[in-house]
């Protein structure tokens, strides 16, 4: 028996074009299909599968997908979580057709959220929540990951996509789009965002993670030139409109420890050697990033 479109697919396929040819995408049994007879499965862990031809690798696999949503869900990183949603806020959703009570009362479109690398859906789902009646959408390579972001939220649909090709989405039909310790398509980013709308990005900033990163060899460093890259990156398309510097220290336990190394590029760096010896993890880290919510240029 073919799987059930999911409920959270129906507000945001107006959003979506198919990645063959650019037409409208409708539910049909165990998928989404365009009338040019184009198929993208819904996986029975309720994903659809949008990303066709070469398949991007550099995904989380199974054992970081798990570290990133136990992580997460130990609320470490709540703090950054309410800086994303509380930056979504500098949406203009008031000047939107359909916004606010119109959408609510169903008729006009609610606010969109596409969170790119959205991973197991964490950020987006807080976004949801700070903004009552929005729908959203994750987008990743990960099979893996999209197994939680498709339940992150009952308001969250999630989809396989690589940041670096077009998205299979229309031209300024989202209010929010997060890049979360993601990369970035600041074309892509422009064309989908309508006027009035916002990017929010963050990334690691200063003495993020400097204890595990002094303690545990193989860990990936802040790159002191990656502030530069992103305003070079960005300019063309985008003006920053608010920055938060989110810092603090929280403690760790030895396995939110382990997770946290596990669930950063630095899994494919470290050994098993590196993560069993208890002296090598920090019990506290300090945790500290930039996030800048963006308007359109």
């Amino acid at each position: 028996m073919p799987v059930a479109v999911p409920v959270a697919l129906d507000p945001i396929l107006p959003l979506l074009r198919c990645p063959s040819c650019g037409a409208e995408l409708a539910p049909a049994p165990g998928a989404l299909r365009c009338p040019h007879r184009h198929s993208f499965d819904v996986a029975r862990h309720g994903y659809v599968s949008l990303l066709t031809g070469t398949r991007a690798t550099s995904g989380d696999d199974g054992p970081m997908a798990r570290a990133r949503r136990d992580f997460l869900a130990a609320g470490r990183y709540a703090a950054v979580r309410d800086a994303v949603a509380d930056l979504a806020g500098e949406a203009d959703l008031g000047a939107r057709p359909g916004s606010g009570a119109d959408a609510a009362a169903g008729t006009g479109r609610p606010a969109t959220v596409v969170d790119v690398g959205c991973g197991t859906g964490y950020y987006l789902a807080g976004v949801l929540d700070a903004l009552p009646g929005s729908v959203g959408l994750g987008l990743d390579t990960s099979a893996h990951a999209l197994r939680t972001a498709a339940r992150a939220h009952d308001r969250a649909a999630a989809a396989t996509w690589d940041v670096f090709r077009p998205f299979p989405i229309g031209s300024e039909q989202v209010d929010v789009v997060l890049d979360v310790f993601a990369p970035r398509n600041p074309a892509e980013f422009h064309r989908v965002l309508r006027p009035g709308g916002v990017l929010v990005v963050v990334r690691p900033f200063g003495g993020h993670l400097a204890e595990l990163r002094r303690q545990v060899a193989g860990m990936v460093s802040v790159d002191p030139a990656k502030e530069e890259r992103l305003h070079q990156a960005l300019d063309p398309y985008f003006e920053a409109a608010r920055t938060e510097h989110v810092e603090y220290t929280t403690p760790l336990t030895r396995q939110e420890a382990v997770d946290l190394v596990l669930m950063t590029p630095s899994a494919r760096h470290v050994t098993e050697a590196d993560l069993n010896d208890e002296d090598t993890l920090p019990s506290e880290v300090m945790v500290s990033v930039l996030a800048t919510a963006y308007r359109r240029r």
